[in-house]
């Protein structure tokens, strides 16, 4: 793969150095492209006439979102982010006082916050899933807790706040044996690792456009198995996701039930052009290079004096979590930035579970994408070295 054309695509290179993608990317100019065009039909046609000429391209972002993943167009549902996608899948399901909920510990703090609110109004249960001695959700753990009461297995794949890759496959494996629904977040994982939904076993899926994808802020996917379909009563409904009959409201018979008819639609042209621009890549390449500049990171960063590594698990992802001995968090990024480097901080609102299990406060976060070099980790590295001695 030609690195040096993909970092010329991105009109961000060289203007700062970005080690925040677990965040949000930088775009590739083909995807600021597709969102800028589209604007500007809007301008000149107006914004009803521009999106009906641009139904075909949407279509064809749903197949190209549906072929990353491994699922049938009808089961990918656009949204405006992963939360909401989430969010829109968790409150069709039926709960009753109590059903058992089992999560991850590595649960992404906005699901948690959204099923504790659930469980507050049906008497329904929330429990965590052991993790094995490398820190991930353990498997043989879950498939000791099932029974008929528990009603949702929800898994966040990579966590916010480290490298650490849950075993998904496995996961999928036991709720699928107990016909138990599994929800599997894979934010951090859609754009730098394979996806095949077929092979995770899961009945819903939810991933951001703003990440790995380097698509557009706003933009999100739901994927819900279509066998699972009827299982959801979405919470609220427009023309587009029920259409009017003279028997009533008509439920869309595929995951467009969960996709309002009125979004902007230029970024979901830009999230289209994010995907093709990914696949044309090669998620399997995308997978090795991140993985070879993560370890790459994450030695370098532990080679300092008073920086510590916190990432656990066997098989890692391209988000690196450290701490500087005498330097809070926050005050390193804010050192960092003022030189041109972004990091981010992880809070405990993040990841509750997970960050409260192991009695961390904040965390740095540094995630690397494809277009890094080695000399940009180099600089990093010095970066942090350089904070630490200046506090002495």
């Amino acid at each position: 793969m030609d690195w040096a054309r993909l970092r010329a695509e991105t009109p961000g290179i060289g203007r700062v150095l970005h080690f925040n993608h677990a965040g949000g990317s930088l775009p590739p100019q083909p995807v600021l492209d597709a969102v800028l065009a589209h604007l500007q039909r809007e301008a000149v046609s107006g914004p009803i006439e521009a999106g009906l000429a641009a139904a075909p391209a949407l279509e064809a972002a749903r197949a190209e979102a549906a072929a990353l993943i491994g699922a049938a167009p009808a089961e990918v549902a656009f949204t405006g982010s992963a939360t909401q996608g989430w969010g829109l899948a968790f409150a069709g399901l039926p709960l009753s006082a109590d059903d058992r909920i089992l999560v991850g510990r590595q649960e992404w703090g906005g699901n948690l916050t959204t099923m504790q609110r659930a469980v507050a109004r049906t008497g329904a249960v929330i429990e965590v899933i052991p993790c094995d001695e490398a820190g991930r959700v353990s498997s043989e753990a879950l498939a000791a807790m099932i029974d008929d009461r528990v009603k949702l297995v929800s898994l966040t794949w990579i966590g916010a706040n480290g490298g650490l890759i849950n075993p998904a496959v496995a996961i999928g494996r036991v709720a699928r044996a107990a016909g138990v629904p599994f929800f599997l977040d894979a934010s951090q994982a859609i754009g730098q690792i394979p996806i095949d939904v077929a092979a995770l076993g899961c009945d819903v899926l939810i991933a951001p456009g703003r990440k790995h994808l380097r698509g557009p802020r706003g933009t999100g996917l739901l994927y819900v198995r279509h066998g699972f379909l009827d299982r959801l009563d979405p919470p609220y409904h427009d023309a587009r996701t029920a259409g009017w009959t003279p028997d009533g409201p008509q439920l869309q018979d595929s995951a467009l039930r969960f996709e309002a008819g009125d979004f902007p639609m230029a970024l979901r042209l830009g999230l289209g052009a994010a995907i093709r621009y990914a696949r044309s890549i090669g998620i399997d390449a995308i997978r090795s290079r991140l993985d070879t500049l993560a370890q790459g990171l994450r030695a370098r960063l532990s080679a300092i004096p008073d920086v510590t590594v916190h990432d656990l698990g066997v098989e890692r992802a391209a988000l690196v979590s450290f701490a500087v001995a005498g330097i809070e968090p926050a005050e390193l990024r804010r050192r960092l930035a003022a030189q041109g480097i972004n990091i981010a901080v992880n809070g405990v609102a993040y990841t509750p579970l997970d960050m409260t299990a192991r009695g961390l406060g904040e965390i740095c976060r540094a995630a690397v994408s494809y277009l890094h070099t080695d000399e940009e980790l180099d600089r990093l590295a010095e970066a942090v070295a350089a904070a630490r001695t200046a506090i002495g």
